[in-house]
């Protein structure tokens, strides 16, 4: 049947069913009329229904370091299919410059949700970045130390043990955040071997992994946030570092100052902080932390 058939048959079965109600007892007419009605004012409130869940469904920016990204790309979709909310991921690391979280948030983005470690955040709180009240911690992350897929795994289980590994690698990669930090400025000089091994060091900037620096072979250990190194494929992670040096970093989440849907973004941190995150928040070597959530 071709389009013009029809669209006249089409027509024609209209103008049959008018002949018809047209035909019929009156009080029998005003029932179908009203039957007529009933069904298009239900289609209209299913529409508006329609309408109204998919306004409802807003779109959450989230900024988060790379100590809990393995475990935020993890949780974000369960949260995103038990509510309807879009998450989308706007970085998974500190970065540096202008493409850092820091920088992004300075210029006024409109993020809802920021993950960093928690001085990271007071420091943003400090600065108006994030809205003061919203913090919660989600988790707590320790520094490890890895090497290339195959090579012998160095002996750090004790102080002493470490700094022989220092001492004794060619090359030696660490992050440019908080870990980093941590071990070009402190640790190394309290080991009391910052002369000999920072030469040798390397700071992995730009939004690169230590673990992929150490995969690709440009350096013979790296030391970086757990949760950092076990997603990276082509390095065994060797182990944390001594309990007497470790320096254990605490991740929290707070609301952006510009946040579009700062409701939704408090779900969502509630999720993170809910024991329904616990299972992904351990398998990235992270300790997860349940504490109240503020409202």
């Amino acid at each position: 049947m071709t389009s013009a058939e029809a669209e006249i048959e089409s027509s024609a079965e209209r103008s049959v069913i008018r002949n018809l109600v047209a035909t019929m007892h009156p009080s029998r007419r005003r029932r179908t009329n009203a039957i007529n009605t009933r069904a298009t004012a239900a289609v209209a409130i299913l529409v508006l229904v329609l309408l109204a869940t998919l306004a409802a469904a807003d779109e959450l920016k989230v900024m988060t370091s790379g100590a809990f990204a393995a475990a935020y790309l993890e949780i974000a979709p369960q949260f995103a299919h038990a509510t309807g909310h879009k998450v989308i991921t706007e970085a998974t690391s500190m970065g540096t410059a202008e493409n850092g979280i820091v920088a992004r948030l300075a210029r006024g983005e409109a993020i809802d949700v920021v993950i960093v470690t928690s001085g990271d955040l007071e420091g943003l709180i400090k600065n108006g970045r994030i809205r003061a009240g919203t913090r919660v911690d989600l988790a707590r992350s320790a520094i490890g130390i890895a090497v290339r897929r195959g090579a012998p795994k160095p002996d750090i289980s004790t102080v002493d043990a470490l700094r022989r590994t220092l001492l004794q690698a060619k090359s030696i990669a660490y992050s440019s955040s908080v870990s980093g930090v941590y071990l070009s400025t402190e640790l190394f000089q309290k080991l009391g071997i910052a002369d000999q091994v920072l030469p040798k060091s390397r700071k992995v900037e730009g939004g690169q992994r230590v673990g992929t620096v150490v995969a690709r072979g440009e350096a013979e250990i790296g030391f970086q946030q757990i949760s950092e190194l076990v997603p990276i494929p082509g390095i065994d992670v060797v182990g944390p570092l001594p309990a007497e040096v470790q320096r254990v970093s605490v991740v929290s989440a707070g609301i952006g100052a510009h946040a579009r849907h700062p409701e939704v973004a408090r779900r969502f941190i509630e999720f993170l902080a809910s024991p329904a995150a616990i299972a992904a928040i351990k398998k990235s070597a992270l300790e997860p932390m349940l504490v109240p959530v503020p409202h």
